[in-house]
């Protein structure tokens, strides 16, 4: 029996977040705008984690439960639209420039 698997090859999109793109979002692509127009903590959404707190930390609603984004995590666009948060160590390791 195999148990050892390669995970296939897919182009996903990406986004570091970090202070200064949370402050401006002038550079955030298409799809996090849509995501931030959501509903709070719905799949798919993006949003502040504190409501009215103004730490600028943001959280990603999933179906299993809300994800937290810390400064440096990239902020992934999988391949059916789903978005997750990525240690930029584990990105580094995962993925590379297409």
């Amino acid at each position: 029996m195999n148990l050892k698997f390669r995970k296939k090859p897919v182009v996903i999109e990406a986004f570091q977040m970090t202070k200064d793109r949370r402050a401006s979002n002038a550079d955030w692509p298409e799809w996090m705008h849509r995501a931030w127009q959501l509903d709070r903590e719905t799949p798919g959404s993006l949003y502040p984690t504190e409501e009215g707190t103004g730490d600028g930390l943001l959280s990603i609603g999933t179906l299993e439960g809300p994800h937290l984004v810390s400064w440096g995590d990239w902020i992934i666009q999988g391949v059916k639209g789903e978005l997750y948060p990525c240690k930029p160590d584990i990105f580094e390791a995962t993925y590379e420039a297409a």
